[in-house]
């Protein structure tokens, strides 16, 4: 007899099971005549393709999965912005021993600034889960599409020339070198401004939790345009300390229930497996490809949210 009891007690629990999983996808979705079956099989494509072009271009899954997802996926933003920050994080954690063994990412450059942004993503996500999405919506769009111009507009921003290393930058011995295939030969590189960098990275850890995102739209610029980092070692570097800064800011998401695992699993998978292909194309590509890239990624993501966010689109 009692095991009669548990035998009908499993079959209850799986049955619930289902209908959570049904529950989830319809709550989040708004979609109830489709098959649970169809968003995350989408999400996987969708995300694959995400992983591939965030490595090149530096930005991390999630700045490009919150705009493009809000925008095209029935989903409620909260859920997109929980989903992005494990994404990015997902995709960070795939490249980042491809890019440490191709001498793409930096652990000098990389672990104070990710020491400083993941501490501020922390107030960021908990200011993120009060204000209204439109808000959000809005205020992202325009951060991504200035930041993408501020690239259109800028000079030697592949091989920056960088002047007097400071204090800062001598007392942490940031510097290192890397083979360019365009180039023939190795590259060897400093930075400079670094506590102007640093200050900013204060900023860029506040509005990466408030957004749900990376925050490779913000890392990339200034490591490269302020700092004075080579284009490729500003974008390994930035995918590299996602994993760190991400972690932070997605435990206040989790904690306040807005991860759900039928958007994110799927989400994860296709980034990380898109990843890796991507770490593989950017030891190949060269650094003007890579800089057009970049642009072309941020004005999509930053002018479809900002048109998600005014009702527009």
């Amino acid at each position: 007899m009692l095991e009669g009891l548990i035998a009908k007690a499993s079959i209850l629990m799986e049955m619930a099971s289902n209908s959570q999983v049904a529950h989830a996808v319809t709550q989040a979705s708004g979609a109830p005549g489709t098959p649970w079956w169809v968003w995350p099989l989408a999400l996987f494509i969708t995300t694959f393709v995400m992983g591939i072009l965030a490595v090149m271009a530096g930005v991390g899954g999630g700045v490009l999965f919150v705009p493009i997802i809000s925008s095209f996926f029935p989903f409620h933003l909260d859920f997109v912005r929980g989903a992005g920050l494990i994404v990015a994080l997902a995709g960070a954690l795939a490249a980042g021993p491809g890019l440490l063994k191709a001498n793409l990412a930096n652990l000098r450059l990389a672990l104070p600034v990710a020491l400083i942004a993941s501490t501020f993503s922390i107030v960021g996500a908990f200011i993120g889960l009060a204000l209204p999405a439109n808000i959000l919506q809005i205020c992202l769009g325009a951060t991504i599409t200035m930041i993408a111009l501020l690239f259109v507009f800028s000079k030697n921003s592949e091989f920056p020339k960088v002047g007097k290393a400071d204090a800062v930058t001598k007392a942490l011995n940031i510097s290192g070198s890397y083979y360019e295939p365009s180039a023939g030969r190795p590259v060897d590189w400093t930075v400079w401004r670094t506590p102007q960098g640093f200050l900013i990275f204060i900023a860029i850890g506040v509005v990466a939790g408030m957004f749900g995102l990376g925050a490779g739209w913000a890392n990339v610029p200034v490591l490269n345009l302020l700092m004075g980092a080579p284009l490729k070692i500003a974008v390994g570097s930035s995918k590299f300390l996602l994993s760190i800064t991400d972690t932070s800011a997605a435990w206040v998401y989790l904690n306040q229930g807005a991860v759900l695992p039928i958007i994110a699993v799927p989400s994860v998978l296709g980034i990380m497996l898109g990843s890796l292909v991507g770490v593989k194309l950017l030891a190949v590509a060269k650094p003007k490809m890579v800089r057009y890239l970049v642009i072309a990624m941020l004005l999509f993501a930053g002018i479809r949210s900002l048109l998600k966010g005014l009702g527009w689109g």
